[in-house]
C-alpha cells in the first residue's frame, strides 16, 4: 500500500519561472469618458481675451458707431430734404431704437448692481458668522427680508423669520434659521434647474453625433441655467451680466481643477454596471451631464445670498442620479 504524504507538492520546471516585471500591465482607464464636451466648454467660456484685443474690439466697436450714426444722420437729412415725411418717419423710429438701446442699457447696470448687492450680502453673512456677530447677523436678515419682500415663495419664510428673530441670540442660529426658511424653496428651484441642465447636456451628447454639437449644447445649456440660477436667487442677470457672471463661475472651475472628471465621479456615477451595458457615445454624456451639474453648484455657492452653512451642500452625485434616472438605465 503507498504511503500517504501530507504537506506541499513540489514540481521541477524545465523551463525558467517567468519574472513579474514581465507580467502584462493592468488596464488603464484611459478608455473611460473623460467629458471632453463640457471641458472644451468650460475652458471657452473662461478663456480671456488678451488686452490687444480688446483694445481692438474697443477701437472697433467706436468707429461702427460713429460711422452708423454719421451715416444714419446724414440719410435722415437727405430724406427730409427730399421727402420730408419719410424723413420725420425715419427720425422717428431711429428716436426709438436709441430709446430702446438706452433701456437696455439701464436694465444691464440694474443687473449688475443686483449681482454686486447679491455678493455683498453673502461677505456680509460670511463675516457674521466667523465673528459670531448678531448684529451684523440681523443686518443680514433685513437685507435678505428687503431683497425677498416681492417674492411669494419667501411668504412663510418671511414670516417665520419675523416671529422667531428675536428668540434667537446668537449669529449661527439666525442665519440658519434665514438660511432653511428663507432660502429653502429658492434652493429647490435652483436644484431642479442644475438637474434640467444635467438631462439636457447629457441627452443631446449621447444622441446627436455631429461633431461640436454637444460642445455647443454643453455651453448653451450652462449660460441658460447660469442665468435661471441667477434669476431664482433674486440676480436677474441680463446679456451681459449674465455671461460676465458665467464667465465667474468657469474660471472659479478650471482655476481650481473642479471641471476635470476625477476617479470618483466616473466610479460613482459613469462607472460600474451601467458603463458595461451602455456604449461609450452614452458614457460621454453621463460624464458631461456630471460636470454641468458641478457647475451647476458652483452657479448655486455664487448666486446664494448666504454661504452653505446650517444647510448641507447640495452633492454633484446625487444631483447625476435624480436627473438620469431612467434616461440611460440605472447604476449599480
Amino acid at each position: 500500500m503507498a504511503e500517504k504524504r501530507s504537506g506541499p507538492v513540489l514540481f521541477d520546471l524545465e523551463e525558467e519561472a517567468p519574472s513579474p516585471a514581465e507580467a502584462a500591465p493592468v488596464p488603464d482607464e484611459g478608455d473611460l469618458p473623460r467629458g471632453a464636451a463640457m471641458t472644451q466648454a468650460a475652458a471657452l467660456a473662461a478663456r480671456k481675451p488678451s488686452p490687444l484685443l480688446r483694445l481692438f474690439w474697443s477701437l472697433f466697436g467706436a468707429i461702427f458707431v460713429l460711422v452708423l450714426s454719421t451715416a444714419a444722420w446724414a440719410f435722415v437729412a437727405n430724406l427730409l430734404a427730399t421727402v420730408p415725411i419719410l424723413g420725420w418717419i425715419a427720425g422717428a423710429l431711429i428716436g426709438a431704437l436709441v430709446l430702446v438701446m438706452l433701456a437696455l442699457a439701464v436694465r444691464e447696470m440694474a443687473a449688475f448692481n443686483r449681482l454686486k448687492r447679491i455678493d455683498e450680502i453673502q461677505h456680509a453673512a460670511a463675516g457674521a458668522v466667523a465673528e459670531h456677530d448678531l448684529r451684523a447677523a440681523r443686518a443680514v436678515t433685513d437685507k435678505l427680508v428687503a431683497l425677498y419682500s416681492g417674492r411669494p415663495e419667501t411668504a412663510w419664510g418671511r414670516e417665520r423669520l419675523a416671529e422667531r428673530r428675536g428668540d434667537i441670540l446668537d449669529a449661527d442660529g439666525l442665519l440658519g434659521l434665514a438660511e432653511a426658511d428663507l432660502l429653502g424653496p429658492l434652493d429647490a428651484r435652483a436644484l431642479r434647474e442644475v438637474e434640467a441642465a444635467a438631462r439636457t447636456v447629457a441627452t443631446v451628447t449621447a444622441v446627436v453625433p455631429l461633431a461640436l454639437a454637444d460642445v455647443a449644447a454643453a455651453l448653451g445649456s450652462n449660460l441658460r441655467m447660469i442665468r435661471r440660477i441667477a434669476e431664482v436667487y433674486g440676480g436677474r442677470s441680463g446679456g451681459l451680466s449674465s455671461w460676465r457672471l458665467t464667465r465667474t463661475v468657469l474660471t472659479h472651475l478650471v482655476a481650481t481643477g473642479a471641471v476635470a472628471v476625477g476617479d470618483d465621479l466616473i466610479h460613482s456615477v459613469a462607472g460600474g454596471g451601467l458603463l458595461s451595458r451602455v456604449s461609450r457615445r452614452f458614457g460621454e454624456g453621463i460624464v458631461n451631464g456630471a460636470l454641468t451639474a458641478r457647475v451647476g453648484v458652483a452657479a448655486i455657492e455664487v448666486c446664494r445670498p448666504l454661504p452653505f452653512h446650517a444647510t448641507r451642500r447640495p452633492s454633484v452625485t446625487a444631483l447625476v442620479r435624480r436627473s438620469l434616472t431612467g434616461l440611460f438605465g440605472t447604476s449599480e
